[in-house]
């Protein structure tokens, strides 16, 4: 066990031990990440975004989809400040509307964003112990899917294909 690591209760998931990726990014046309950050589990992921955007380490963007944390009024002040819009369940009407779509399209998204970068850097477990170095581990998988992402766009290949360069990668090293 990991003594560095920290427990938090996650809605979806129940009690769990270990650390947090908060990872930002682009939905539409393809999900991409644009900005993550390696903390303890139990930190505040919404008030770690509000830091960032407000010190200008996050990018903001038109609309930001996220998940019920972020829809509290100091973070989403500070985004509209920066000049960006905050929509997440605590935003939805009471009525169906588009938005309740969007919120759809985000949680699929996001999933999808999180399960690609875990899959094609094998991240099932945490490698290592300790903060900085499982740090290191996971923030380079997000930087190193970020890069492959670039190359194929630019190549104007697939982008979804990342997993492989990288299971070529680890093809050609000898164990």
């Amino acid at each position: 066990m990991d003594t560095e690591s920290t427990w938090s209760k996650s809605g979806y998931r129940g009690w769990v031990q270990g650390y947090r990726l908060i990872l930002h990014g682009l939905v539409w046309p393809c999900p991409v990440p644009l900005f993550a950050a390696w903390r303890a589990n139990h930190e505040n992921e919404a008030r770690l975004a509000q830091q960032a955007v407000e010190s200008g380490q996050l990018p903001v963007t038109d609309v930001l989809l996220g998940d019920t944390t972020y829809g509290g009024a100091p973070f989403t002040a500070a985004y509209a400040a920066a000049g960006g819009w905050v929509l997440t369940p605590a935003q939805l009407p009471e009525r169906r509307t588009w938005k309740h779509d969007l919120s759809a399209y985000r949680k699929e998204t996001i999933e999808l964003l999180f399960q690609r970068v875990s899959q094609a850097a094998d991240l099932k477990e945490c490698p290592v112990k300790g903060c900085g170095r499982n740090g290191a581990f996971a923030l380079a998988s997000v930087w190193l899917y970020q890069v492959c992402f670039l190359v194929d766009y630019r190549a104007g290949k697939p982008l979804a294909h990342i997993k492989e360069h990288l299971d070529c990668a680890r093809w050609r090293i000898k164990t």
